[in-house]
């Protein structure tokens, strides 16, 4: 994978699926020991049926993820947003707006597209105040970079959670809940304090002129939507998902304590909205609504706005089904039963922790995906920790993942380049800036995790 992504420059899905297929046929042990086929064979059909599982389990919520980001950003519901943070804030915590702003949206929309959205509002916040370049940009990076890595419906959770058997719910909730102690702490004070010792000027980029922003700097709100209406496209599947969890949580307590439950009528309710096919369904038929609504559009119209998010949406989702294909390839070769023999079997709690991070964190900077990291990662520790009894909830395991997945982004790293060009960073700013930022927050969310596993189990969590 490292040397066909890296160095040979080939395409992520073409790596992962021939590293799939490489790994059943060279597996020393039988995949199928019931099965008459030749390894070869074997190894070719089980790399399609977990490609497969892999798509049908998070096919549909990336399309509709990405349908929800596009909306929101035709309509200018998310600029809408970005500046509501801002005028809350006021001009002097203009970077916390910008982190604030990142953070939210980075949950329905993918990092990159974050960043083009709001790249363009911290230069004019450049222009305005003449300083803090670096700061407007590091904050966007450090928001949208938390939820892009912990929270779902991105890639990378959503398919750590299914990986690591884990309620979708649950991890939406611990992703976002711990994700905030690292976010002010690297995403504001660190970042603040390399600003002050770090003046990047502003540079012309080849995607904004100067023109172009005084442009954005100009724009009337009365031309955007209101900011609660633009907001509910990404609060209504975290609380619908939430809402699920919560429910489903208090019934078990229930019935635990000898109880007789919620009325099935009403968790039945809350499991159909809190499915998160529904709940995604939801968002996007509301923020739909919206861009028709603010764009006066036809049906015709929004269907070939449409069309770009579901193109890109395709290639994420096969890149992402290749790297479960991938996963699934390296549990079946009981890679998993030799790194958990090595360990001993009187592994810790916190030892398994640390090997999340650790195997999640050498493969982002051996190749760069941080989505590829979390997918290979999680299901790599999911086989460790089959028949262990975890003193903690697993979903610290998740954490782990994705906060290893930030550490070190440098060249290999499509990320790093976005932040390069498009803040007109070179490369040494962008190293001394982002690489530090993102490896801050990784670091800073594994002595997060470690603290509040052996403090806080959370294991009456679903």
């Amino acid at each position: 994978v490292v040397v066909t992504i890296v160095v040979l420059r080939i395409h992520a899905f073409i790596a992962l699926i021939f590293a799939a297929m490489l790994v059943g046929i060279l597996s020393p042990v039988p995949l199928d020991p019931e099965s008459t086929l030749w390894q070869p064979v074997l190894a070719m059909r089980m790399t399609a049926e977990a490609f497969g599982k892999t798509a049908g389990s998070i096919g549909i919520i990336i399309v509709l993820a990405s349908i929800i980001g596009k909306c929101l950003l035709d309509s200018g519901a998310a600029e809408a947003i970005t500046r509501r943070f801002l005028r809350w804030m006021g001009k002097d915590r203009a970077p916390l707006a910008l982190l604030g702003s990142g953070y939210t949206l980075s949950i329905p929309v993918f990092f990159d597209t974050v960043f083009y959205l709001l790249v363009p509002l911290a230069k004019a916040m450049r222009l305005r105040t003449g300083t803090h370049y670096a700061f407007y940009i590091m904050a966007i990076c450090a928001g949208a970079g938390l939820t892009h890595s912990l929270v779902a419906p991105t890639p990378g959770p959503l398919i750590m959670a299914d990986n690591l058997h884990l309620d979708l719910g649950t991890t939406i909730l611990a992703g976002i809940g711990f994700s905030i102690l690292p976010g002010v702490l690297c995403g504001w004070f660190l970042a603040r304090w390399i600003s002050g010792r770090l003046d990047i000027p502003l540079r012309e980029s080849a995607d904004f002129s100067m023109e172009e922003m005084n442009q954005l700097v100009e724009r009337k709100d009365c031309e955007l939507p209101a900011f609660w209406i633009s907001i509910l496209p990404i609060a209504l599947p975290v609380l619908l998902i939430a809402g699920a969890t919560v429910t489903n949580t208090l019934n078990e307590s229930a019935l635990a304590a000898g109880g007789q439950g919620l009325n099935p009528m009403l968790l039945n309710a809350f499991a159909f909205a809190g499915d998160r096919h529904v709940a995604l369904i939801v968002s996007m038929l509301f923020a739909a609504w919206l861009l028709l609504r603010h764009k006066h559009l036809t049906p015709r119209e929004l269907g070939h706005r449409l069309e770009p998010s579901i193109t890109a949406a395709g290639v994420i989702i096969l890149i992402t089904s290749a790297g479960g294909a991938f996963g699934a390839m390296i549990r079946a070769t009981g890679i998993a039963d030799a790194i958990r023999g090595q360990m001993g079997e009187g592994v810790s709690g916190m030892a398994l922790i640390l090997l999340a991070f650790g195997v999640s964190s050498v493969m982002k900077i051996a190749q760069g995906s941080s989505t590829v990291a979390m997918i290979t990662a999680s299901a790599v520790i999911y086989g460790v920790i089959q028949g262990v009894a975890l003193p903690y909830h697993p979903v610290y395991l998740f954490l782990a993942i994705g906060f290893g997945a930030m550490v070190f982004s440098w060249m290999n790293d499509s990320g790093f380049w976005i932040i390069s060009r498009m803040a007109g960073f070179t490369e040494r700013e962008t190293l001394r800036t982002w690489t530090v930022i993102f490896a801050s927050l990784g670091i800073a969310g594994l002595v997060e995790v470690l603290v509040f596993s052996q403090i806080m189990p959370l294991n009456f969590l679903p």
